[in-house]
């Protein structure tokens, strides 16, 4: 009896680990807010809630959509996207999406412009026309640990992904996955370029570690050979949602719970005959 309840503890603590190490489309990369600030209870504040209000509904049924709320004084006026990763489910869209503009909130009170990018989605507004501009800015840089490989197949994959067609682009060859994906804001030719020269960066400033990120203000780049970032880390095939593995957690736990009550059922049935046997 001791060792069925050890085991059925090891297992369960094991299911705990995997759990943890899943990857979270809300994980925090990065965020930033502009100087200037509106004043509370304004025309510019009530616009600015009304467009975040319009992102997140928005994100219920697309994964890229961009706002811009008129205003007769043109110091009211905002701007504003969202941009959900291309193998997102539309719930995991609209749940990344929702948490973006509340981090954004967070780390941004009062300010005029902000910008949030999740694991799974990216979240941009300001008072300043930034839809439709091309920028190319490095914003967030990760390089993995040097392992010392040929970084052929690695330049190959990524070399690929700047000549497929879409905005979000994944390929692979063996252990080494490779992701892009561009601002749906941007026309097909800023894509191009924009993912090009996010590449040129990886190859110029992660020659040999085991994963490498690159985001450029409107699109990145991003790969990995196996190793704790990356693109292999994170990709997810089209349209399985977080949801899914909530809800097989939540059946395992309750299954370990089943086991774990009818377990200590039987040791107590079997307290009481032993003691009516004595």
């Amino acid at each position: 009896m001791v060792k069925t309840k050890t085991i059925l503890l090891l297992f369960f603590f094991n299911i705990l680990i995997l759990h943890s190490l899943s990857i979270s489309t809300d994980t925090f990369l990065y965020g930033g807010c502009t100087q200037e600030r509106y004043t509370a209870t304004s025309p510019y504040e009530f616009n600015l809630n009304s467009l975040l209000t319009s992102l997140v509904n928005s994100a219920t049924y697309s994964s890229y959509n961009n706002f811009t709320i008129i205003a007769s004084n043109p110091n009211d006026v905002v701007y504003g996207l969202y941009q959900c990763r291309g193998d997102l489910s539309m719930p995991d869209c609209a749940s990344c999406v929702s948490k973006a503009v509340s981090r954004a909130g967070d780390i941004c009170p009062a300010a005029c412009g902000g910008a949030v990018q999740l694991e799974g989605c990216y979240v941009k507004y300001d008072n300043a026309k930034f839809l439709g501009v091309e920028d190319k800015t490095v914003i967030l840089k990760k390089c993995g640990p040097s392992i010392g490989y040929d970084p052929g197949t690695r330049d190959a994959v990524l070399s690929g992904l700047v000549g497929s067609g879409g905005y979000f682009r994944v390929g692979g060859s063996g252990q080494l996955k490779g992701m892009v994906q561009c601002s749906g804001d941007l026309s097909f030719v800023e894509c191009q370029d924009c993912v090009s020269d996010a590449i040129r960066r990886l190859r110029i400033d992660c020659p040999a570690a085991d994963y490498g990120d690159m985001f450029l203000a409107k699109c990145y780049a991003r790969y990995s050979t196996g190793g704790g970032g990356g693109a292999h880390a994170y990709y997810k095939p089209h349209g399985k949602s977080d949801n899914d593995g909530q809800k097989t957690f939540a059946i395992i736990i309750g299954l370990l719970a089943g086991v774990a009550i009818l377990i200590i059922f039987l040791a107590f049935l079997r307290r009481i005959c032993e003691g009516h046997g004595k």
